[in-house]
């Protein structure tokens, strides 16, 4: 009966996020549509996005925010920002860490999904992985974003990876990316958000979610060959962080 109790609660909260996630589109949807016209009105979008979606949504979820920074962004300044993905609450969390406007790269997948899609495909630079045409374009595409004074977010692993997997490999893009355009690499480790929100349906809960802002990765001296040995180093970082959160969690565990 337990068992029974909890898996409704589980589907509950699944629900409620759906909910949250739509609900201010709809409340919002003639600004975002006007916000979205043209890019020059990003930065208004990215406002909107940030203060009047992400946010209520996880309040919404019960799930207060905890950063600690070992640097701090510069307004005005384009950055490469990068994380461990493990949950759809990754996008809301990036969007509250970062002041400043930035353009997520995504899968082209992501556009079949009801009213989120039609903005996705608007606001967010797609790559289709599958394709070279598209992953070359993506570079064009970011670049004219940097233009603007904006920043770019990707999530290096290319995927969210199977709930067993503590950090999958890192693609190349990037880090290739951040080098050839003469931007700072931003790493960050999500801690909490797979036991808050995983992609295993019948999971997840309210609670605090932290995230480490790391020291930036500078890529003015570097080349194009440089970019695997740059992109090693992030995901080190980033590594030694979820290993260190584990092993605490572990010992705490044990205390108890």
């Amino acid at each position: 009966m337990h068992r029974i109790v909890q898996n409704i609660g589980f589907t509950l909260y699944r629900i409620w996020f759906y909910i949250l996630v739509l609900l201010p589109i709809l409340l919002f949807l003639p600004f975002l549509v006007i916000t979205t016209i043209s890019e020059k009105t990003y930065p208004q979008f990215f406002w909107l996005a940030r203060n009047l979606w992400a946010r209520p949504i996880l309040l919404g979820m019960g799930c207060p925010q905890k950063i600690y920074w070992e640097q701090k962004l510069v307004r005005g300044k384009s950055y490469m920002l990068v994380a461990n993905h493990t949950s759809m609450l990754d996008i809301m969390l990036m969007l509250r860490i970062s002041k400043n406007p930035f353009v997520f790269v995504g899968k082209k997948e992501l556009v079949k999904i009801p009213l989120f899609g039609f903005f996705y495909k608007r606001v967010c630079i797609m790559v289709d992985r599958e394709d070279s045409r598209s992953r070359t374009g993506v570079y064009r595409r970011a670049q004219r974003r940097l233009d603007q004074g904006l920043s770019i977010c990707i999530f290096p692993e290319g995927g969210v990876p199977e709930e067993h997997i503590l950090l999958d490999e890192f693609k190349d893009g990037a880090f290739k990316m951040a080098i050839a355009h003469n931007i700072p690499v931003v790493p960050m480790t999500f801690y909490d958000n797979k036991k808050r929100f995983s992609f295993t349906f019948l999971s997840g809960g309210p609670g605090l979610i932290r995230v480490k802002v790391h020291s930036f990765f500078e890529t003015s001296i570097l080349e194009n060959e440089d970019k695997t040995t740059l992109r090693e180093e992030v995901r080190n970082v980033i590594l030694r962080e979820l290993v260190k959160n584990r092993e605490d969690k572990s010992l705490n565990t044990t205390k108890v």
